[in-house]
């Protein structure tokens, strides 16, 4: 693997993994000398027996906190800004954030207007951030989203239907406790999206060009840890030692996409996620195979690493055979998982297409990836995999 020599950076929290990681939480508001935590979740977890356990660490070292809870699956900006209002009124000094991307986005998006002001779609793109915002620890939920150690906030956009993305290291985490137990309660079904997103991660982050020699060796990792086990991670018997494995690959995922960038895939899938409302790890992996088939060709020889990171023979295949085995090996692993390709969208027309575009076009994540694209070309993957029946 080659070794860089120009200027890159790397950030990242401070995380803890471990079984029972997330009950180190007092210890953690003590540290940070809190005197009213805020925390921001999902409504869905707050009855789930080790979500109580946490809320019990809480009470115990705080003498008060606040719940805010009224967070969609894409965080909306005016989530973020009612939880902003909710964080001043309430005097609160820490936020911890527990779930998926969606929770811990949005408590992010709260960091940032809490401390800075203005409205949070002020602070879309790279390090348009002034100032740091109060302490936040993360207690992610999902093997995919590594929001918890990540430099990306997603929020969505309502007036303009589209997912904007926030870029700043003013939003790393200060801490992120992984732990096991919240993802044997996790959806089979979301577990495969999520454990999608987090190879997506993985190989946009590898094959960025942005990538540096440290990002390359965590996306390496993610990618052959989450090729071995995220099959296994949807079934009925799935092992403590199989979800531990798919956080681990989701952390190494988190860790090279937060420095090295992401490309295409998150771009279109911001803006397929932000105008149709559909879940962000569903729509990359629906979107992975056909950038890979676009890409292939600018960066043949780290499509090729990714392809033996998953196994694949490339032993006197040629370049076009190994991009046909990846292709072919990303649908199989995609449709073994149960997720399925799109149907036609009610109402698709040219405005559709043409808006999906020029929001993907539009999108940060896009100046990352391998290749120049246009708009034509990423108007046919949509038109492609949006009139596409399902398989």
């Amino acid at each position: 693997m080659e070794i860089t020599t120009e200027l890159r950076k790397f950030v990242a929290p401070e995380i803890i993994t471990g079984i029972d990681a997330r009950l180190m939480i007092g210890r953690y508001i003590m540290h940070f000398a809190s005197k009213k935590p805020m925390v921001v979740t999902d409504a869905n977890l707050l009855s789930l027996p080790w979500f109580m356990d946490i809320l019990e660490e809480i009470k115990n070292c705080a003498a008060d906190y606040c719940m805010f809870s009224h967070v969609t699956s894409n965080p909306r900006d005016c989530e973020v800004m009612q939880g902003a209002e909710m964080f001043i009124s309430e005097k609160c000094d820490l936020i911890i954030a527990i779930g998926g991307g969606s929770p811990i986005d949005c408590a992010k998006g709260i960091s940032i207007v809490s401390t800075n002001g203005g409205n949070i779609l002020d602070y879309e793109g790279v390090d348009e951030i002034n100032f740091p915002g109060p302490p936040l620890i993360c207690i992610p939920t999902t093997a995919g989203a590594s929001a918890d150690v990540s430099q990306f906030a997603i929020i969505y956009d309502t007036a303009n239907m589209v997912k904007k993305a926030i870029i700043s290291k003013k939003v790393v985490p200060d801490l992120a406790l992984l732990d096991v137990v919240p993802l044997m309660t996790l959806d089979p079904y979301l577990t495969a999206c999520t454990g999608m997103d987090a190879l997506t991660h993985a190989i946009e982050a590898y094959v960025s060009n942005a990538h540096s020699h440290l990002a390359n060796v965590h996306a390496l990792e993610a990618i052959h840890i989450i090729g071995e086990n995220i099959e296994e991670s949807v079934k009925r018997e799935r092992s403590v030692d199989t979800m531990f494995k798919m956080m681990f690959g989701s952390l190494h995922a988190g860790l090279a996409f937060s420095n090295a960038s992401l490309g295409l895939v998150h771009a279109m899938a911001h803006s397929m996620g932000g105008l149709l409302d559909l879940p962000h790890g569903e729509c990359n992996s629906v979107l992975l195979e056909h950038v890979i088939d676009l890409n292939f060709d600018a960066v043949q020889q780290r499509y090729t690493d990714i392809a033996e990171k998953l196994n694949i023979e490339i032993k006197d295949k040629n370049s076009y055979e190994i991009k046909e085995s990846l292709i072919e090996k990303i649908k199989t692993l995609r449709i073994n998982l149960g997720v399925k390709g799109y149907e036609e969208v009610e109402a698709l027309n040219d405005d559709i297409l043409d808006k999906l575009s020029e929001d993907a076009m539009d999108d940060p994540c896009i100046i990352t990836n391998p290749k120049n694209v246009t708009k034509e070309e990423i108007r046919a993957i949509f038109k492609k995999i949006l009139r596409k029946s399902k398989e």
